[in-house]
């Protein structure tokens, strides 16, 4: 038995010398090292042996298997260190090389021109308002003077999701949310951006998801002329200095009076051309006094306090600042066309 040992020892010793990957080496821990190895079997025979050769067998066949685990961990160790080696050969850089060019996203037009409009009315000391995408019926609709049966309510074909849940229509509900927060004391200053979801068709110049900005002034003695001198300013800013406004009467049903904005043709300067459809004004937003019940809905005083609001599509805006001709060329995802608009 010692001699069989030994043998072992020997035969095992030299394949771990031999073996040539840690597949290999894994191999020959089980084969020698294992329940159903050879030591293992050499060790069950211990039992025909005398009490005196008993405890010499066991220390030699523990310093045998002592002596292949050492010689495998040393092995491994070292094919380990050599596996490394080559993947770093491999893997070596070579910085002669030419650096590969990195590609560097540009602002979509619509996002463009939401941040110059943010930025706009920052500078005249608005804040930026948000609310939820999917609202509630009575701040979609009833907070903002459109009770239920509201015959105005089929301009704005919705998604219900529930009989009192739907994806929101435009932002005004954020104008109704936030009114209702200062609990009737004034004043208020926001803008609203964001996502509103109608049942359109889509086409070049409609979508059924798209971006709205809304914004909302309400304190003591408001009035049109307020109104009027903020759209001057944004047209001024956002079409060129020489441009021009002109209120137009309209209706809305949570603002009276109500009116269409218009601007003077930066095509053609008033004159008409193809793009202002020779009238020399194109059409950007509504806007209007807020209507009596809306403030008093929202916990205002409507004899202490006044105020106006607009709305405006980022989407139209972008489409005349730029000169683009289709809507759906904003959420087709384009490289192509996205390429237009470098960033600032």
């Amino acid at each position: 038995m010692q001699e069989q040992l030994k043998q072992l020892q020997t035969e095992a010793l030299e394949k771990v010398e031999q073996a040539q990957d840690l597949k290999a080496l894994n191999d020959i821990r089980v084969a020698y090292l294992g329940k159903k190895g050879p030591i293992t079997e050499v060790l069950r025979g211990m039992g025909k042996l005398s009490a005196e050769e008993r405890p010499v067998m066991g220390a030699l066949a523990n310093e045998v298997r002592e002596a292949i685990a050492t010689a495998i961990s040393t092995k491994q160790e070292h094919l380990e260190q050599v596996a490394v080696e080559e993947k770093l050969s491999k893997e070596t850089i070579d910085v002669t090389l030419p650096g590969r060019p990195v590609k560097v996203g540009n602002h979509h037009p619509i996002t463009a021109v939401v941040e110059e409009i943010e930025d706009l009315f920052l500078g005249m000391g608005y804040q930026i308002a948000e609310g939820p995408e999917v609202e509630t019926d009575y701040f979609n609709f009833e907070a903002l003077n459109l009770p239920k049966g509201h015959p105005a309510r089929d301009m704005q074909d919705s998604f219900y999701i529930t009989e009192e849940l739907l994806l929101r229509t435009h932002t005004s509900p954020v104008q109704a949310r936030t009114m209702q927060e200062h609990k009737g004391q004034g004043p208020v200053k926001i803008i609203c951006p964001g996502k509103v979801y109608r049942r359109d068709s889509d086409d070049a110049t409609h979508s059924h998801q798209f971006t709205q900005i809304e914004g909302l002034v309400v304190d003591e003695s408001i009035s049109m002329s307020d109104l009027k001198g903020t759209l001057e300013v944004f047209a001024k800013k956002m079409f060129g200095e020489e441009r021009e406004i002109r209120l137009r009467p309209s209706f809305f049903p949570f603002t009276e009076p109500s009116v269409e904005v218009d601007v003077s043709c930066f095509s053609c300067g008033g004159k008409g051309c193809n793009v202002c459809k020779k009238t020399g004004w194109i059409e950007i937003l509504g806007a209007g006094m807020v209507h009596p019940n809306v403030l008093e809905m929202a916990g205002f005083d409507s004899k202490k306090y006044s105020g106006f609001a607009f709305g405006m599509g980022p989407e139209r805006i972008a489409m005349l600042k730029y000169g683009i001709d289709d809507i759906r060329h904003f959420y087709t995802d384009d490289v192509r066309f996205l390429k237009q608009f470098k960033r600032a």
